[in-house]
């Protein structure tokens, strides 16, 4: 999984964010009931794709209140 920078997600439009805010969700749900059940590989996947939502949410966040992009 590579790590996206924020001014990559600040580029692409909301339905994009969403759609991806949808995919890391269900990748998050998979990982950790995969570390549940004994079966993870690498268990930092978790942790990765938990700031990637992160990242992401922020992201719409500042779409939605209008905040100025580019720090």
């Amino acid at each position: 999984m590579a790590q996206v920078k924020a001014r990559e997600l600040r580029e692409k439009t909301a339905e994009e964010l969403r759609a991806q805010e949808q995919t890391l969700r269900e990748q998050i749900f998979k990982l950790r009931f995969q570390a549940a059940t004994g079966q993870a590989e690498k268990p930092g996947r978790i942790r990765l794709a938990r700031k990637e939502l992160a990242r992401v949410l922020t992201v719409l966040h500042e779409k939605s209140a209008g905040t100025p992009q580019g720090r």
